[in-house]
């Protein structure tokens, strides 16, 4: 980390800040927890242009521009695609020993001595305007984009390799084996993986049509269509898969469940497989489960602080209910593995019954639910209670006898926490009633309930200011006074997120603390309606609300907010 005064010095030196705007500068990154380098461009206090050249007089680097290098294939083929895009390092040119490298951000010391072990040469950084790194990065990797796969997929095209009939029946499981197991159909399935974990996709969609296939990666919540391999090929890729996942290749009529592990770019990830037939071939989808990606604890979600101050009030209290609610794919799961992470200490037993167990935590037991033998979550948490828990996580309420189980724990000392599929927080009440559980049972056990959505957050390298769209955001109902004198960005796309326009994800919350006005409405009439227009006089920040935050901070996008939260 730089010395922040030092580094202003130049800036002020430079006459490219004056002394107000500086002390404005440093309360905005106080306020944000980051750097003062980057709050002074992101907040336009400095232009990128100016910042390039104080941050070469400081480190005494030579500054440039990237706009007429063109760097050979050579020099390219010394830093990895995915290494550049992930330190914004454009290599430019070698000279013997010496590498130089244009960073988008010189005082990032460990990229520098990462591309030193990774390449065995002495580094030469030189400062470059963020923007100019990150075009120079989309130009050399839009040749080689999707070169990875699509280079595997010409060496495949020239070879004799013949999979595949008008009657799949017709091939035999032994060719079949035999095909998977050829090098080139295992080239394709191991780039189709290195590329999902390259682009940070959550899963892979591998699905047959009548005259090709399709290969779709879901990054950040949306699906994106990738160069497919050849329809002759579907076969020997669905059965490479199940080879891998240990599932019965032979078995082409009935849907299979697997999973194995992969380890690439330095990650271990968990891989779900599921295997569905349709009338053109067997569909597989991969879900990619990379256990770094959790949360290890609350605070690591990125809540607002009266959020999280109701959050840790909630899993505080040594027995009760918190439902978390929200559409498949809302991320329910992992704001609960982040709470379990929190509250998993060695003198609390945490059991947690799940279909499926997506990631395995140390130090909690997991089940795994399995209908075929009796084992459901009724079942399963019958038999939980039994075991001395002090927390239970039930993966999700989706009967009446499990809903009656869970508030019976909930009332007799145990901390619950299970997810229910619902619109928003208070809906999670008239849920609970309409499963025929008693609204006196819920005033007495809900602790809390609380509803999400996942929302992409936009590139910070290429997010370009936008007029506020007062017209749309009169057709959603939105005051314009909320984003008054907040600058409002509209997503681009560059190399470094893909050219999506976004990068990474975050969580939009809703939390409805039970409180006495909430539990005597619940007894007088549980309605969703009048639950939540109590909870917004209470102080209740809505998804909607949250959601605007996020864009007046110059998180995300107007548009994608009001994608995520269009039901409200």
């Amino acid at each position: 980390m730089l010395q922040a005064q030092t580094f202003a010095d130049v800036l002020l030196r430079r006459g490219a800040l004056t002394a107000e705007k500086l002390r404005a500068a440093q309360e905005a990154a106080a306020a944000a927890k980051g750097r003062l380098e980057d709050t002074l461009v992101r907040d336009r206090f400095v232009s990128a242009e100016e910042m390039v050249l104080a941050m070469a007089e400081y480190l005494e680097l030579p500054a440039v521009t990237l706009a007429h290098f063109t760097p050979t294939a050579e020099v390219l083929a010394l830093v990895p695609a995915q290494w550049r895009g992930l330190y914004q390092a454009a290599p430019l040119s070698r000279a013997g020993n010496v590498l130089t490298v244009a960073l988008a951000d010189p005082f990032n010391l460990a990229a520098i001595e990462a591309l030193h072990t990774m390449t065995g040469l002495d580094i030469l950084p030189v400062a470059a305007p963020p923007r100019e790194v990150a075009e120079a990065l989309e130009r050399e990797d839009k040749s080689a984009a999707d070169s990875g796969l699509e280079d595997v997929l010409r060496d495949v095209q020239e070879t004799e390799l013949e999979v595949g009939s008008e009657n799949e029946e017709d091939i035999s499981v032994g060719q079949i084996k035999e095909i998977a197991e050829e090098a080139p159909v295992i080239r394709v399935v191991n780039s189709i993986m290195t590329e999902a974990l390259r682009r940070g996709a959550s899963d892979i969609h591998i699905e047959p049509m009548e005259k090709g296939m399709r290969l779709r990666y879901r990054i950040d919540g949306l699906l994106y269509e990738h160069p497919s391999p050849p329809k002759r090929m579907q076969p020997a890729i669905c059965s490479r898969i199940k080879i891998l996942s240990n599932l019965d290749i032979a078995e082409r009529r009935i849907p299979q469940d697997g999973r194995f592990k992969i380890k690439a770019f330095g990650k271990e990830a968990d891989v779900r497989v599921s295997v569905l037939p349709t009338v053109h071939g067997e569909k597989v989808v991969m879900r990619i489960l990379d256990k770094t990606s959790l949360a290890p604890n609350l605070e690591a979600l990125g809540l607002d602080p009266a959020a999280l101050e109701k959050f840790r009030y909630a899993i505080s209290q040594p027995y009760g209910m918190i439902l978390v609610t929200g559409p498949t794919g809302s991320g329910k799961t992992t704001t609960l593995y982040s709470c379990l992470q929190e509250l998993n200490q060695s003198d609390v037993n945490i059991i947690t019954v799940e279909d499926p167990v997506e990631y395995q935590l140390a130090g909690i037991n997991q089940v795994q639910t399995r209908a075929e033998v009796g084992l459901t979550f009724a079942n399963g948490l019958r038999s939980i209670l039994r075991q001395d828990p002090d927390i239970v996580l039930v993966g999700e309420i989706r009967d009446a006898e499990t809903a009656t189980i869970a508030v019976q724990a909930a009332l007799t000392g145990h901390l619950v926490m299970s997810t229910l599929h619902t619109n928003d927080a208070a809906g999670a009440v008239a849920r609970m009633v309409n499963m025929g559980i008693e609204p006196f049972l819920l005033v007495s056990s809900l602790l809390m309930t609380q509803a999400q959505r996942l929302y992409r957050k936009v590139c910070p390298f290429c997010r370009e200011p936008m007029a506020l769209p007062v017209e749309i955001m009169r057709m959603n109902r939105i005051d314009p006074a909320l984003l008054e004198g907040a600058t409002v960005y509209r997503a681009r796309g560059c190399a470094k997120c893909n050219n999506l326009g976004y990068k990474g994800r975050g969580a939009l919350m809703e939390i409805l603390l039970i409180n006495d006005e909430i539990r005597a409405q619940m007894l007088k009439d549980p309605d969703a309606n009048k639950l939540r227009q109590i909870a917004v006089r209470g102080g209740m920040e809505t998804l909607r609300d949250v959601g605007l935050k996020k864009v007046r901070e110059g998180v995300t996008t107007l548009e994608e907010i009001l994608r995520v939260t269009s039901g409200e």
